[in-house]
């Protein structure tokens, strides 16, 4: 596919995808349709094993295109959930991605923006940085379930009945996400974390992906019964004993992805 709103490279097992929409990488309906086109995509590439989303230019995303929004009204019935349809989904398509993803978060982060940000599985971000969901402030009211889940009670509902921002810095503080680089030293950074998640063992990767994604919302006992399920079947692949015969030997393993 060819891509007007994403720029993919690939280095390597890694993908990076960037959000080129100009000037703040606002998510329209193309957007949120091409996040999805890629992501699923990712899923059957074998060559990938992790991706990296970040944004074009000094802001990660701005959030939804505002100027939509006026359109839905005129477009006839079942316009607004056809177009919540796509938001829930392009955000979904990330969370559900078979590989890691980690969020390289260049600049603010604004409403739908701080929502694909939290999509991602792990949160690297420039200090020039900043989160919030400002929905109040354009009459509208929307993130409380994703900031209850990323903060506390109390600063999550600050959050979303002030729209105040949480600079990067602060988040580091948080211990919320891994860390708050100068820009220059965003990209190389994650790229060597992301280049370190890409060499292990394809199999063993997907399964993590899995299982960190089907327990978050499982009680204690059922989401540890299904790791170990899942110990149990990467036991029997080649993947898992070429990586003991390698740490025995003290080399780096080669995997086949079987």
């Amino acid at each position: 596919m060819t891509y007007q709103m994403l720029e993919i490279v690939r280095d390597g097992g890694v993908a990076v995808v960037t959000l080129n929409h100009p000037p703040v990488n606002t998510q329209n309906a193309q957007v949120r349709s091409e996040l999805i086109q890629a992501f699923d995509s990712f899923n059957d590439d074998a060559e990938i094993r992790c991706v990296v989303l970040t944004g074009k230019g000094k802001v990660f995303s701005a959030g939804a295109d505002l100027n939509e929004r006026p359109k839905l009204r005129d477009t006839g019935e079942g316009a607004y959930w056809r177009h919540n349809r796509l938001v829930r989904e392009s955000s979904l398509a990330i969370q559900e991605c078979n590989k890691p993803v980690i969020a390289a978060v260049n600049g603010p982060a604004i409403g739908a923006g701080f929502g694909l940000m939290v999509s991602c599985d792990i949160w690297v971000a420039s200090n020039t940085a900043y989160v919030s969901m400002p929905e109040i402030n354009v009459g509208l009211a929307g993130g409380t379930a994703m900031l209850q889940r990323v903060f506390g009670k109390s600063r999550a509902r600050r959050m979303f009945f002030t729209g105040m921002k949480v600079s990067a810095d602060e988040l580091y503080r948080l211990g919320l996400i891994e860390a708050s680089l100068p820009p220059e030293e965003l990209m190389p950074y994650v790229m060597e974390l992301a280049r370190e998640i890409a060499g292990k063992a394809p199999i063993a990767l997907r399964y993590a992906k899995e299982a960190a994604q089907v327990t978050s919302a499982m009680p204690p006992r059922e989401g540890y019964r299904f790791e170990q399920n899942i110990t149990v079947a990467l036991s029997k692949t080649e993947d898992t004993a070429e990586a003991q015969r390698a740490f025995a030997e003290k080399r780096t393993p080669v995997y086949k992805g079987r």
